[in-house]
Formats: structure tokens, sequence, C-alpha cells
């Protein structure tokens, strides 16, 4: 089926904004993501131990453990999304390497996840209204974090 230039469009504004969400994440920028969700947002991150709630239990829970990383990318793909009027859902693979300081060593693990979102057109452009993650596979996680 073809897609109207209006969903072309959209399903852009979308993507650009799930590789601004990755950029903020692996800058460590937490306190930017009021640009990326809605204020009432409710963002499930229970499936590697993160937490569950609103925005902002949310950009304080990131803010305290994103700085345990000393590298992280998240990689997107396999962007699936559907829009309808001014809601949107989507599936989003997501592959992360992470960095992790241990003593005077270094540890490189992987995190295969999706982000399974709804999305919602607002004045200032598509946010992300609900996001969870869902676990896929894992990695070379140390010992201690049992994800």
């Amino acid at each position: 089926m073809a897609l109207s230039l209006k969903e072309m469009s959209d399903r852009f504004e979308i993507q650009d904004m799930l590789y601004h969400y990755a950029d903020i994440i692996d800058r460590k920028a937490a306190l930017e993501l009021t640009d990326i969700f809605t204020p009432d947002a409710h963002i499930d991150y229970s499936a590697f131990g993160g937490t569950v709630g609103d925005l902002s239990s949310t950009i304080d829970f990131l803010k305290e453990a994103l700085p345990a990383f000393s590298a992280t990318q998240h990689l997107n793909a396999n962007i699936q999304i559907t829009v309808t009027g001014d809601t949107a859902s989507g599936r989003v693979m997501c592959f992360n390497p992470m960095e992790m300081p241990l003593g005077e060593e270094t540890q490189v693990f992987m995190l295969g996840l999706w982000y399974v979102d709804r999305y919602r057109r607002t004045d200032a452009g598509w946010r992300i209204s609900e996001r969870k993650e869902e676990k896929s596979w894992v990695f070379n996680v140390p010992d201690f974090m049992a994800l």
C-alpha cells in the first residue's frame, strides 16, 4: 500500500525522534528527555532491572544509573511504525553494547532488546507517550548485574 506524503513525514519525524533518544541516552543527558517524552509518559525499563513510572522518576533513575557506564551505544534498527492520525505505535530493535569499569579493568557487554512504544503528536512535534523495554538477549553481562 502506498504511503501518503503526510504519513511518510510523520514516520520520518518519529524515526528522527527515536535516534535523538538514543543519542541523549548515550551522552548521559537525561534531562533532555523532556524533548522526547510527553509530560504524562509512562516508561517501563523493568526488563533489565530499571524503573517503571513517569518521566520525572525515569530521569532521576537515569541520572543515577548512566554514570556507571564509561560508554554505551544504543543502535536502533527494524523500526516499525504505524501512524493513525495524531497517534502512532512502534516497535524498535535496539542493539546496546555497553562498557563498564570494574576496578582497574573494563568489561564490555551487550544487550538485545525491543522498545514497544506509543507516540503522540503534540504542538512541539511527535513525542513518546509510552515506552516499554522487552528483553531479547544478553551477552557477557557482569556477574553482579544478573540480568
